[in-house]
Protein backbone atom coordinates (compact mmCIF):
# COMPACT_ATOMS: atom_id res chain seq x y z
CA UNK A 1 0.00 0.00 0.00
CA UNK A 2 1.09 3.30 -0.83
CA UNK A 3 1.25 6.42 1.40
CA UNK A 4 -1.30 8.42 0.78
CA UNK A 5 -1.34 12.01 2.72
CA UNK A 6 -4.41 12.84 5.24
CA UNK A 7 -6.41 15.69 6.01
CA UNK A 8 -5.46 16.86 9.97
CA UNK A 9 -7.58 19.52 10.72
CA UNK A 10 -5.57 21.92 13.54
CA UNK A 11 -8.54 24.29 15.44
CA UNK A 12 -6.87 26.94 17.98
CA UNK A 13 -7.57 30.99 18.51
CA UNK A 14 -3.88 31.38 18.90
CA UNK A 15 -2.05 31.57 15.71
CA UNK A 16 1.25 30.78 17.66
CA UNK A 17 -0.22 27.58 18.70
CA UNK A 18 -1.14 26.46 15.02
CA UNK A 19 1.97 27.23 13.83
CA UNK A 20 3.87 25.20 16.97
CA UNK A 21 1.82 21.75 16.13
CA UNK A 22 2.57 22.50 12.51
CA UNK A 23 6.41 22.82 13.16
CA UNK A 24 5.86 19.49 14.95
CA UNK A 25 3.46 17.60 12.74
CA UNK A 26 5.20 18.74 9.30
CA UNK A 27 7.85 15.44 9.22
CA UNK A 28 5.14 12.97 9.24
CA UNK A 29 3.76 14.31 5.56
CA UNK A 30 0.64 15.11 5.79
CA UNK A 31 -2.13 17.21 4.68
CA UNK A 32 -2.04 20.07 7.68
CA UNK A 33 -5.18 22.57 7.80
CA UNK A 34 -5.80 25.18 10.10
CA UNK A 35 -8.63 26.83 11.58
CA UNK A 36 -8.63 29.71 14.05
CA UNK A 37 -11.89 29.13 15.07
CA UNK A 38 -14.70 26.65 15.52
CA UNK A 39 -17.28 28.03 12.81
CA UNK A 40 -14.02 28.50 10.45
CA UNK A 41 -13.33 24.62 11.43
CA UNK A 42 -17.05 23.38 10.78
CA UNK A 43 -16.36 24.81 6.97
CA UNK A 44 -13.34 22.94 6.52
CA UNK A 45 -15.55 19.53 7.57
CA UNK A 46 -18.02 20.24 5.07
CA UNK A 47 -15.43 20.78 2.38
CA UNK A 48 -13.21 18.04 3.00
CA UNK A 49 -13.18 14.78 4.36
CA UNK A 50 -10.83 15.36 7.94
CA UNK A 51 -8.62 12.24 9.10
CA UNK A 52 -8.07 14.00 12.58
CA UNK A 53 -9.04 16.89 14.43
CA UNK A 54 -6.41 18.36 16.25
CA UNK A 55 -8.51 21.72 18.95
CA UNK A 56 -7.93 23.48 21.45
CA UNK A 57 -10.62 23.70 24.46
CA UNK A 58 -10.71 27.35 25.77
CA UNK A 59 -11.99 29.09 22.44
CA UNK A 60 -14.38 32.08 21.83
CA UNK A 61 -17.62 31.65 20.05
CA UNK A 62 -17.77 27.75 19.80
CA UNK A 63 -15.44 26.15 22.72
CA UNK A 64 -14.02 22.61 21.96
CA UNK A 65 -16.56 20.36 23.48
CA UNK A 66 -19.38 22.07 21.17
CA UNK A 67 -17.33 21.96 18.26
CA UNK A 68 -17.00 17.98 19.34
CA UNK A 69 -20.73 17.87 19.93
CA UNK A 70 -21.33 19.28 16.78
CA UNK A 71 -19.15 16.75 14.41
CA UNK A 72 -20.41 14.03 16.04
CA UNK A 73 -23.71 14.62 15.21
CA UNK A 74 -22.70 14.94 11.30
CA UNK A 75 -22.86 11.15 10.02
CA UNK A 76 -20.24 11.71 8.11
CA UNK A 77 -17.77 11.90 10.83
CA UNK A 78 -19.24 9.87 13.14
CA UNK A 79 -15.49 7.68 12.94
CA UNK A 80 -13.57 11.03 12.96
CA UNK A 81 -10.38 11.07 15.62
CA UNK A 82 -10.99 13.99 18.01
CA UNK A 83 -7.48 14.94 19.91
CA UNK A 84 -7.96 17.72 22.62
CA UNK A 85 -4.99 19.99 23.97
CA UNK A 86 -5.58 22.36 26.67
CA UNK A 87 -3.38 24.18 28.59
CA UNK A 88 -6.01 25.32 31.41
CA UNK A 89 -9.04 22.58 31.51
CA UNK A 90 -6.52 19.95 33.03
CA UNK A 91 -8.67 18.09 35.64
CA UNK A 92 -10.08 14.63 35.47
CA UNK A 93 -14.26 16.25 35.03
CA UNK A 94 -12.41 17.96 31.86
CA UNK A 95 -11.18 15.12 30.65
CA UNK A 96 -13.72 13.02 31.25
CA UNK A 97 -15.90 15.17 29.69
CA UNK A 98 -13.49 15.67 26.55
CA UNK A 99 -13.67 11.64 26.49
CA UNK A 100 -17.57 11.33 26.50
CA UNK A 101 -17.43 13.89 23.74
CA UNK A 102 -15.64 10.79 21.38
CA UNK A 103 -12.11 11.85 21.74
CA UNK A 104 -9.74 9.23 21.21
CA UNK A 105 -6.94 11.50 23.34
CA UNK A 106 -6.50 14.38 25.87
CA UNK A 107 -3.25 16.35 25.98
CA UNK A 108 -1.75 18.74 28.12
CA UNK A 109 0.38 21.47 27.28
CA UNK A 110 2.96 22.00 27.26
CA UNK A 111 3.15 19.36 24.52
CA UNK A 112 5.53 16.80 24.08
CA UNK A 113 6.23 16.97 20.33
CA UNK A 114 7.36 13.15 19.99
CA UNK A 115 4.37 12.02 22.49
CA UNK A 116 1.90 13.95 19.31
CA UNK A 117 3.57 12.98 16.74
CA UNK A 118 3.49 8.95 17.81
CA UNK A 119 -0.22 9.76 18.39
CA UNK A 120 -0.95 11.44 15.53
CA UNK A 121 0.71 8.67 13.17
CA UNK A 122 -1.15 5.63 14.73
CA UNK A 123 -4.67 7.85 14.19
CA UNK A 124 -3.31 8.81 10.45
CA UNK A 125 -2.57 4.75 9.45
CA UNK A 126 -5.75 3.87 11.00
CA UNK A 127 -8.15 6.09 9.00
CA UNK A 128 -5.58 5.03 6.23
CA UNK A 129 -6.22 1.79 5.75
CA UNK A 130 -9.50 1.97 7.72
CA UNK A 131 -10.75 3.86 4.29
CA UNK A 132 -8.09 1.72 1.77
CA UNK A 133 -10.14 -1.14 3.12
CA UNK A 134 -13.43 0.18 2.37
CA UNK A 135 -12.62 0.81 -1.00
CA UNK A 136 -11.49 -2.76 -1.49
CA UNK A 137 -14.71 -4.14 0.07
CA UNK A 138 -16.24 -1.63 -2.16
CA UNK A 139 -14.25 -2.86 -5.21
CA UNK A 140 -15.12 -6.58 -4.15
CA UNK A 141 -18.47 -6.13 -3.89
CA UNK A 142 -18.51 -4.45 -7.15
CA UNK A 143 -16.77 -7.45 -8.52
CA UNK A 144 -19.21 -9.84 -7.16
CA UNK A 145 -21.96 -7.63 -8.10
CA UNK A 146 -20.60 -7.48 -12.09
CA UNK A 147 -19.20 -11.55 -11.94
CA UNK A 148 -22.97 -12.28 -10.74
CA UNK A 149 -24.33 -10.14 -13.89
CA UNK A 150 -21.57 -11.94 -16.16
CA UNK A 151 -22.62 -15.40 -14.71
CA UNK A 152 -26.47 -14.30 -14.93
CA UNK A 153 -25.66 -13.49 -18.75
CA UNK A 154 -23.53 -16.32 -19.50
CA UNK A 155 -26.17 -18.80 -18.56
CA UNK A 156 -28.47 -17.45 -20.78
CA UNK A 157 -25.48 -16.99 -23.49
CA UNK A 158 -24.94 -21.09 -22.63
CA UNK A 159 -29.00 -21.63 -23.04
CA UNK A 160 -29.23 -19.82 -26.16
CA UNK A 161 -26.39 -21.46 -27.80
CA UNK A 162 -27.70 -25.09 -26.40
CA UNK A 163 -30.72 -24.43 -28.17
CA UNK A 164 -29.20 -23.41 -31.20
CA UNK A 165 -26.86 -26.04 -32.16
CA UNK A 166 -28.35 -28.97 -34.08
CA UNK A 167 -27.93 -31.74 -31.46
CA UNK A 168 -30.12 -32.81 -28.55
CA UNK A 169 -28.95 -31.06 -25.73
CA UNK A 170 -29.36 -31.87 -21.74
CA UNK A 171 -28.03 -31.19 -18.27
CA UNK A 172 -28.39 -33.12 -14.92
CA UNK A 173 -26.87 -33.06 -11.67
CA UNK A 174 -24.13 -34.84 -10.16
CA UNK A 175 -26.71 -38.03 -9.50
CA UNK A 176 -27.63 -38.37 -12.78
CA UNK A 177 -31.05 -36.32 -12.21
CA UNK A 178 -31.72 -34.42 -15.69
CA UNK A 179 -32.97 -31.24 -14.76
CA UNK A 180 -33.20 -29.57 -18.04
CA UNK A 181 -33.46 -30.23 -21.88
CA UNK A 182 -32.44 -27.61 -24.59
CA UNK A 183 -35.78 -26.98 -27.05
CA UNK A 184 -34.83 -29.64 -30.11
CA UNK A 185 -34.90 -32.07 -27.33
CA UNK A 186 -38.91 -31.54 -26.92
CA UNK A 187 -39.28 -30.43 -30.72
CA UNK A 188 -37.65 -34.29 -31.39
CA UNK A 189 -39.30 -36.58 -28.67
CA UNK A 190 -43.13 -33.83 -28.48
CA UNK A 191 -42.55 -34.64 -24.73
CA UNK A 192 -42.44 -31.75 -22.11
CA UNK A 193 -40.51 -31.94 -19.06
CA UNK A 194 -42.76 -32.82 -16.55
CA UNK A 195 -43.71 -35.82 -19.00
CA UNK A 196 -40.03 -36.73 -18.99
CA UNK A 197 -38.83 -36.51 -15.62
CA UNK A 198 -39.08 -39.42 -12.78
CA UNK A 199 -37.99 -41.89 -15.45
CA UNK A 200 -40.31 -40.94 -18.03
CA UNK A 201 -37.44 -40.55 -20.36
CA UNK A 202 -37.36 -44.30 -21.02
CA UNK A 203 -40.75 -44.25 -23.17
CA UNK A 204 -38.26 -42.74 -26.11
CA UNK A 205 -35.65 -45.59 -25.66
CA UNK A 206 -35.69 -48.77 -28.15
CA UNK A 207 -36.80 -51.57 -25.41
CA UNK A 208 -33.83 -53.54 -27.21
CA UNK A 209 -31.61 -51.15 -25.95
CA UNK A 210 -33.09 -49.56 -22.83
CA UNK A 211 -31.47 -51.56 -20.13
CA UNK A 212 -28.31 -51.54 -21.13
CA UNK A 213 -28.00 -47.88 -21.81
CA UNK A 214 -29.51 -47.16 -18.53
CA UNK A 215 -26.74 -49.41 -17.04
CA UNK A 216 -23.75 -47.83 -19.18
CA UNK A 217 -25.07 -44.22 -17.89
CA UNK A 218 -25.36 -45.45 -14.12
CA UNK A 219 -21.93 -46.67 -14.25
CA UNK A 220 -20.42 -43.38 -16.08
CA UNK A 221 -22.22 -41.41 -13.23
CA UNK A 222 -21.14 -43.33 -10.52
CA UNK A 223 -16.94 -43.19 -11.53
CA UNK A 224 -17.34 -39.71 -12.90
CA UNK A 225 -16.26 -41.35 -15.92
CA UNK A 226 -17.11 -39.31 -19.10
CA UNK A 227 -20.28 -41.38 -20.77
CA UNK A 228 -20.72 -42.89 -24.52
CA UNK A 229 -22.98 -44.81 -26.38
CA UNK A 230 -25.04 -45.30 -29.43
CA UNK A 231 -28.49 -45.85 -29.39
CA UNK A 232 -31.97 -45.23 -31.26
CA UNK A 233 -34.65 -42.81 -29.54
CA UNK A 234 -37.99 -41.80 -30.83
CA UNK A 235 -39.23 -39.30 -32.35
CA UNK A 236 -43.15 -37.54 -32.32
CA UNK A 237 -44.07 -39.64 -35.65
CA UNK A 238 -43.47 -42.94 -33.89
CA UNK A 239 -40.19 -43.75 -35.85
CA UNK A 240 -36.64 -44.34 -34.36
CA UNK A 241 -33.58 -42.59 -35.18
CA UNK A 242 -30.09 -43.14 -34.29
CA UNK A 243 -27.92 -41.26 -32.11
CA UNK A 244 -24.34 -40.89 -30.25
CA UNK A 245 -24.92 -39.63 -27.19
CA UNK A 246 -21.97 -38.11 -24.96
CA UNK A 247 -22.35 -37.08 -21.53
CA UNK A 248 -19.21 -35.21 -19.73
CA UNK A 249 -19.06 -34.13 -15.63
CA UNK A 250 -18.09 -30.56 -15.52
CA UNK A 251 -15.86 -29.67 -12.00
CA UNK A 252 -16.58 -26.88 -9.18
CA UNK A 253 -13.98 -24.75 -8.03
CA UNK A 254 -12.94 -27.46 -5.78
CA UNK A 255 -13.07 -30.10 -7.81
CA UNK A 256 -16.33 -31.93 -7.32
CA UNK A 257 -19.01 -32.51 -9.91
CA UNK A 258 -21.39 -29.81 -10.48
CA UNK A 259 -23.32 -31.20 -12.98
CA UNK A 260 -22.91 -33.23 -15.93
CA UNK A 261 -23.35 -32.01 -19.59
CA UNK A 262 -24.97 -34.12 -22.55
CA UNK A 263 -25.73 -34.25 -26.06
CA UNK A 264 -27.29 -37.14 -29.14
CA UNK A 265 -25.89 -36.28 -32.13
CA UNK A 266 -28.16 -37.76 -34.75
CA UNK A 267 -26.09 -39.84 -36.75
CA UNK A 268 -28.83 -42.05 -38.88
CA UNK A 269 -27.51 -41.67 -42.12
CA UNK A 270 -24.39 -42.29 -41.35
CA UNK A 271 -25.20 -45.55 -39.87
CA UNK A 272 -27.14 -46.52 -42.88
CA UNK A 273 -23.97 -45.51 -45.26
CA UNK A 274 -21.99 -47.56 -43.12
CA UNK A 275 -23.98 -50.42 -43.47
CA UNK A 276 -25.02 -49.70 -46.97
CA UNK A 277 -20.82 -49.73 -47.58
CA UNK A 278 -20.40 -52.92 -45.81
CA UNK A 279 -22.86 -54.30 -47.68
CA UNK A 280 -21.84 -53.01 -51.49
CA UNK A 281 -18.24 -54.35 -50.25
CA UNK A 282 -19.42 -57.79 -49.53
CA UNK A 283 -20.97 -57.59 -52.73
CA UNK A 284 -18.11 -56.34 -54.49
CA UNK A 285 -15.66 -59.30 -52.90
CA UNK A 286 -18.63 -61.57 -53.91
CA UNK A 287 -18.39 -60.18 -57.76
CA UNK A 288 -14.52 -60.59 -57.83
CA UNK A 289 -14.53 -63.85 -56.35
CA UNK A 290 -16.99 -64.89 -59.06
CA UNK A 291 -15.17 -63.09 -61.70
CA UNK A 292 -12.05 -65.43 -60.73
CA UNK A 293 -14.22 -68.47 -60.36
CA UNK A 294 -15.76 -67.88 -63.58
CA UNK A 295 -12.53 -66.93 -64.98
CA UNK A 296 -10.91 -70.35 -64.21
CA UNK A 297 -13.61 -72.63 -65.05
CA UNK A 298 -14.12 -70.95 -68.69
CA UNK A 299 -10.99 -72.55 -70.05
CA UNK A 300 -11.82 -76.07 -69.35
CA UNK A 301 -15.26 -75.23 -69.94
CA UNK A 302 -14.22 -74.37 -73.78
CA UNK A 303 -12.27 -77.69 -73.68
CA UNK A 304 -14.67 -80.24 -72.68
CA UNK A 305 -17.44 -78.10 -74.96
CA UNK A 306 -15.01 -79.29 -77.95
CA UNK A 307 -14.51 -82.80 -76.48
CA UNK A 308 -18.34 -83.20 -76.61
CA UNK A 309 -18.40 -81.46 -80.17
CA UNK A 310 -16.15 -84.31 -81.38
CA UNK A 311 -17.64 -87.13 -79.76
CA UNK A 312 -21.16 -86.03 -80.81
CA UNK A 313 -20.41 -87.45 -84.70
CA UNK A 314 -17.87 -89.99 -83.82
CA UNK A 315 -18.91 -93.58 -85.91
CA UNK A 316 -18.36 -95.26 -82.70
CA UNK A 317 -21.52 -93.69 -80.58
CA UNK A 318 -24.52 -95.50 -81.00
CA UNK A 319 -28.54 -92.83 -81.59
CA UNK A 320 -28.56 -93.66 -77.00
CA UNK A 321 -25.07 -92.24 -76.99
CA UNK A 322 -25.28 -89.12 -79.32
CA UNK A 323 -28.38 -88.34 -77.77
CA UNK A 324 -26.50 -87.72 -74.70
CA UNK A 325 -23.46 -86.73 -75.71
CA UNK A 326 -25.64 -84.01 -77.96
CA UNK A 327 -27.70 -83.18 -74.56
CA UNK A 328 -24.69 -82.37 -72.43
CA UNK A 329 -23.14 -80.33 -74.51
CA UNK A 330 -26.51 -78.08 -74.80
CA UNK A 331 -25.80 -78.05 -71.10
CA UNK A 332 -22.67 -77.56 -71.16
CA UNK A 333 -23.31 -74.41 -73.49
CA UNK A 334 -25.33 -73.39 -71.19
CA UNK A 335 -22.69 -73.05 -68.33
CA UNK A 336 -20.30 -71.42 -70.58
CA UNK A 337 -22.69 -68.77 -71.73
CA UNK A 338 -23.08 -68.01 -67.86
CA UNK A 339 -19.27 -68.01 -67.49
CA UNK A 340 -18.81 -65.55 -69.75
CA UNK A 341 -21.67 -63.30 -69.15
CA UNK A 342 -20.30 -63.24 -65.79
CA UNK A 343 -16.70 -62.21 -66.57
CA UNK A 344 -18.22 -59.51 -69.29
CA UNK A 345 -20.17 -58.03 -65.89
CA UNK A 346 -17.21 -58.15 -63.69
CA UNK A 347 -15.14 -56.20 -66.19
CA UNK A 348 -17.48 -53.81 -67.37
CA UNK A 349 -18.08 -52.87 -63.76
CA UNK A 350 -14.31 -51.81 -63.33
CA UNK A 351 -13.78 -47.87 -64.39
CA UNK A 352 -10.62 -46.75 -63.61
CA UNK A 353 -10.26 -43.15 -62.97
CA UNK A 354 -7.27 -41.04 -61.59
CA UNK A 355 -7.98 -41.89 -58.00
CA UNK A 356 -6.05 -40.08 -54.81
CA UNK A 357 -4.86 -42.28 -51.89
CA UNK A 358 -5.09 -39.62 -49.44
CA UNK A 359 -8.88 -39.10 -49.96
CA UNK A 360 -9.16 -42.66 -49.99
CA UNK A 361 -7.41 -43.05 -46.53
CA UNK A 362 -9.46 -40.75 -45.42
CA UNK A 363 -12.55 -41.67 -46.30
CA UNK A 364 -11.53 -44.85 -44.18
CA UNK A 365 -10.69 -43.38 -41.42
CA UNK A 366 -13.67 -41.46 -40.82
CA UNK A 367 -15.49 -45.01 -41.47
CA UNK A 368 -13.44 -46.48 -38.78
CA UNK A 369 -13.59 -43.17 -36.54
CA UNK A 370 -16.26 -44.79 -34.63
CA UNK A 371 -14.33 -47.72 -33.27
CA UNK A 372 -11.42 -45.57 -32.84
CA UNK A 373 -12.79 -43.46 -30.02
CA UNK A 374 -14.87 -46.59 -28.55
CA UNK A 375 -12.01 -48.80 -28.56
CA UNK A 376 -9.77 -45.75 -27.34
CA UNK A 377 -7.29 -46.17 -30.42
CA UNK A 378 -4.59 -42.66 -30.97
CA UNK A 379 -4.46 -42.27 -34.00
CA UNK A 380 -1.58 -40.51 -35.85
CA UNK A 381 -1.91 -39.72 -39.81
CA UNK A 382 1.47 -38.61 -41.96
CA UNK A 383 0.01 -38.04 -45.44
CA UNK A 384 2.52 -36.91 -47.28
CA UNK A 385 1.20 -36.97 -50.84
CA UNK A 386 -1.64 -37.46 -52.41
CA UNK A 387 -0.79 -40.42 -53.68
CA UNK A 388 -2.38 -39.69 -56.96
CA UNK A 389 -2.62 -43.23 -59.28
CA UNK A 390 -4.76 -44.26 -62.21
CA UNK A 391 -7.14 -47.00 -60.60
CA UNK A 392 -10.44 -48.24 -59.45
CA UNK A 393 -11.95 -46.38 -56.27
CA UNK A 394 -13.91 -49.14 -55.09
CA UNK A 395 -11.20 -51.88 -54.48
CA UNK A 396 -9.00 -49.25 -53.31
CA UNK A 397 -10.78 -48.67 -50.74
CA UNK A 398 -12.15 -52.23 -50.28
CA UNK A 399 -8.04 -52.82 -49.53
CA UNK A 400 -7.51 -50.64 -47.14
CA UNK A 401 -10.75 -51.27 -45.35
CA UNK A 402 -9.31 -54.50 -44.92
CA UNK A 403 -6.00 -53.52 -43.72
CA UNK A 404 -7.04 -50.97 -41.00
CA UNK A 405 -9.77 -52.56 -40.11
CA UNK A 406 -7.62 -55.58 -39.18
CA UNK A 407 -5.38 -53.18 -37.17
CA UNK A 408 -8.62 -51.82 -35.15
CA UNK A 409 -9.50 -55.06 -34.30
CA UNK A 410 -6.31 -56.53 -33.22
CA UNK A 411 -6.39 -53.76 -30.25
CA UNK A 412 -9.12 -54.48 -28.48
CA UNK A 413 -7.72 -53.12 -25.32
CA UNK A 414 -6.71 -50.04 -27.17
CA UNK A 415 -3.66 -48.60 -28.91
CA UNK A 416 -1.82 -46.43 -31.37
CA UNK A 417 -2.42 -46.68 -34.92
CA UNK A 418 0.13 -44.41 -37.37
CA UNK A 419 -1.02 -44.52 -41.47
CA UNK A 420 1.89 -42.88 -43.80
CA UNK A 421 1.34 -42.57 -47.15
CA UNK A 422 4.40 -41.40 -48.78
CA UNK A 423 6.05 -41.06 -52.33
CA UNK A 424 8.57 -44.53 -52.52
CA UNK A 425 10.61 -47.03 -55.01
CA UNK A 426 10.15 -50.23 -54.87
CA UNK A 427 12.47 -52.44 -53.14
CA UNK A 428 12.21 -55.26 -56.26
CA UNK A 429 10.58 -53.89 -59.50
CA UNK A 430 12.50 -50.53 -59.75
CA UNK A 431 9.37 -48.27 -60.10
CA UNK A 432 8.75 -45.41 -58.27
CA UNK A 433 5.30 -45.02 -56.59
CA UNK A 434 3.54 -44.37 -53.64
CA UNK A 435 3.52 -46.28 -50.26
CA UNK A 436 0.93 -46.43 -47.65
CA UNK A 437 2.49 -48.40 -44.18
CA UNK A 438 -0.37 -49.27 -41.10
CA UNK A 439 1.54 -49.65 -37.70
CA UNK A 440 -0.64 -50.78 -34.81
CA UNK A 441 0.61 -51.84 -31.25
CA UNK A 442 -2.20 -54.69 -31.56
CA UNK A 443 -1.83 -58.48 -30.49
CA UNK A 444 0.79 -58.94 -32.98
CA UNK A 445 0.79 -61.96 -35.93
CA UNK A 446 2.34 -65.22 -34.38
CA UNK A 447 5.11 -66.67 -36.88
CA UNK A 448 3.31 -69.72 -37.63
CA UNK A 449 0.15 -67.79 -39.56
CA UNK A 450 3.13 -65.47 -41.35
CA UNK A 451 2.90 -67.91 -44.33
CA UNK A 452 -0.67 -68.13 -44.30
CA UNK A 453 -1.98 -64.68 -44.21
CA UNK A 454 -2.45 -64.46 -47.70
CA UNK A 455 -4.09 -67.52 -48.58
CA UNK A 456 -7.65 -67.79 -49.27
CA UNK A 457 -9.88 -68.98 -46.58
CA UNK A 458 -7.54 -68.21 -43.45
CA UNK A 459 -8.45 -66.48 -40.94
CA UNK A 460 -7.04 -65.50 -37.55
CA UNK A 461 -10.18 -64.24 -36.27
CA UNK A 462 -11.90 -67.73 -35.03
CA UNK A 463 -15.20 -67.39 -36.01
CA UNK A 464 -15.05 -63.90 -37.51
CA UNK A 465 -14.23 -63.30 -40.94
CA UNK A 466 -14.73 -65.05 -44.14
CA UNK A 467 -10.76 -65.15 -44.64
CA UNK A 468 -10.65 -63.68 -48.08
CA UNK A 469 -9.87 -60.15 -47.02
CA UNK A 470 -6.11 -59.86 -47.43
CA UNK A 471 -6.01 -63.02 -50.39
CA UNK A 472 -8.71 -60.26 -52.36
CA UNK A 473 -6.93 -57.33 -50.98
CA UNK A 474 -3.42 -58.89 -52.35
CA UNK A 475 -4.78 -59.80 -55.51
CA UNK A 476 -6.27 -56.03 -56.48
CA UNK A 477 -2.51 -54.58 -55.47
CA UNK A 478 -0.54 -57.33 -57.79
CA UNK A 479 -3.16 -56.23 -60.44
CA UNK A 480 -1.39 -52.72 -60.06
CA UNK A 481 1.70 -54.44 -60.56
CA UNK A 482 2.73 -53.50 -56.89
CA UNK A 483 3.40 -55.58 -53.36
CA UNK A 484 1.55 -56.09 -50.35
CA UNK A 485 4.00 -57.25 -47.09
CA UNK A 486 4.09 -57.10 -43.55
CA UNK A 487 5.96 -57.64 -40.32
CA UNK A 488 5.33 -58.18 -36.78
CA UNK A 489 7.48 -58.36 -34.01
CA UNK A 490 7.06 -58.05 -30.04
CA UNK A 491 8.67 -55.48 -27.57
CA UNK A 492 8.08 -56.47 -24.40
CA UNK A 493 4.40 -57.08 -23.46
CA UNK A 494 3.13 -55.30 -26.39
CA UNK A 495 3.33 -56.21 -30.17
CA UNK A 496 3.82 -54.28 -33.04
CA UNK A 497 2.55 -55.05 -36.56
CA UNK A 498 3.01 -53.28 -40.21
CA UNK A 499 1.46 -53.59 -43.00
CA UNK A 500 3.41 -51.75 -46.12
CA UNK A 501 1.48 -51.63 -49.33
CA UNK A 502 3.63 -50.53 -52.57
CA UNK A 503 1.69 -48.87 -55.77
CA UNK A 504 4.16 -48.27 -58.53
CA UNK A 505 2.32 -44.92 -60.40
CA UNK A 506 4.18 -46.21 -63.49
CA UNK A 507 3.66 -50.01 -64.96
CA UNK A 508 5.07 -51.99 -67.76
CA UNK A 509 3.07 -53.37 -69.55
CA UNK A 510 4.17 -57.08 -69.64
CA UNK A 511 4.16 -56.84 -66.00
CA UNK A 512 0.71 -55.17 -65.45
CA UNK A 513 -0.68 -57.80 -68.21
CA UNK A 514 0.74 -60.87 -66.28
CA UNK A 515 -0.93 -59.67 -63.00
CA UNK A 516 -4.16 -59.06 -64.23
CA UNK A 517 -4.10 -62.46 -65.64
CA UNK A 518 -3.75 -63.76 -62.03
CA UNK A 519 -6.82 -61.67 -60.90
CA UNK A 520 -9.07 -61.21 -63.96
Amino acid sequence: MTHEPVNILMVDDQPGKLLSYEAILNPLGENLIKANSGREALEVLLKADIAIVLMDVSMPDIDGFQLADMIREHPRFQQTAIIFISAVHLSDLDRLKGYERGAVDYISVPVVPELLRAKVTIFAELYRKTQQLERLNHELEQRVADRTEELRESEGQFRSLANSIPQLAWMAHPNGDRFWYNQRWYDYTGKTFDELKDGGWKAIHHPDHLDRVQNSYTSSVESGQPWEDTFPLRGTDGSYRWFLSRAVPIYDVNGKIARWFGTNTDITERKQAEEALVKSERFAAMGRLAGIIAHEINNPLEAISNAFYLLRDHPSLDEEARYFAKLAEEELKRVAHITKQTLSFYRESQQAVQVALAEVLENVIELQSRRLQVGGIILEKRLATDGVIHGYPVELKQVFLNIIGNAVQAMPNGGRLRIDLRESWGRNNGHFGVRVSVHDTGVGIPPEHARKIFEPFFSTKDAKGTGLGLWISKGIIQKYGGTIRFRSMRRGERCATCFSVFIPTAVSAESKEAAQVLVA
